[in-house]
């Protein structure tokens, strides 16, 4: 078994801030990419209900995952979740069994 982590994030935007929500999260997607321990990095957009986005990512270690936690072009986003969020950010940590393509 890996050491490698996947981390799963379902945010809801309010209604009328998905926009501004989609807006500032796709600009977490590069800085987080970039990052050492980065596998890879996904943002998705519910095809059911366009208010509700997933992030799927991949890390080489959880250590690698709490650097990236603690970035400061996370803040942002943070700050206005009363604002732009319909309840709290629902994170899940998975263990990646598989290894990723080379």
């Amino acid at each position: 078994m890996s050491g490698k982590v996947s981390l799963v994030a379902y945010l809801k935007a309010k209604p009328g801030k998905d926009q501004e929500l989609l807006d500032g999260l796709l600009k977490l997607v590069e800085p987080s990419r970039s990052e050492g321990g980065c596998i890879d990095y996904h943002l998705h957009r519910s095809t059911e209900d366009p208010l509700i986005f997933m992030f799927y990512e991949n890390w080489v270690a959880m250590a690698d995952l709490d650097e990236h936690l603690k970035m400061p072009y996370l803040e942002p986003l943070l700050t206005r979740s009363d604002e732009l969020l319909d309840g709290e950010i629902k994170i899940e940590f998975y263990t990646m069994l598989s290894d990723p393509p080379a």
